[in-house]
């Protein structure tokens, strides 16, 4: 089954996905609705977030993918009524946003110390972000 997920440059090296860190956890939002992903991308560009691409992947993937990189996988069915201010957060971002202008540079210095640490299981984990691009 396809879900939609928001995806910054898309198809790129530097290719990132949206999240939400509720209460420690980092969340990965898997919506049922592509109308529903675009208009929270509407949002985020509203806010002047970067714009995201919404991308139809497989459910299954997008949960092994989550729970492997650590991150919770949150399905948003079509036609989601939130019932807590923590469910307002699934459908439409929070009001305010962590600062993602040098989003890119931080990956890019991430990697670089990964790759001098010669730590195995963070080279296998970079492995598999780069398999599902």
């Amino acid at each position: 089954m396809p879900v939609h997920v928001l995806l910054f440059d898309a198809g790129t090296d530097q290719e990132g996905i949206h999240s939400l860190e509720l209460n420690g956890r980092t969340v990965v939002l898997l919506f049922e609705d592509s109308d529903d992903a675009e208009r929270y991308a509407g949002l985020l560009e509203a806010q002047d977030f970067p714009v995201p691409t919404v991308e139809p992947l497989d459910r299954e993937e997008m949960e092994l993918f989550c729970g492997e990189a650590g991150y919770e996988a949150r399905f948003v069915p079509a036609g989601f009524l939130p019932q807590s201010a923590e469910d307002r957060l699934l459908i439409a971002p929070p009001v305010r946003n962590m600062d993602v202008t040098n989003w890119q540079e931080q990956r890019e210095q991430q990697e670089q110390a990964s790759e001098s640490s010669g730590d195995p299981s963070l080279e296998a984990f970079r492995r598999q972000l780069e398999g599902l691009l």
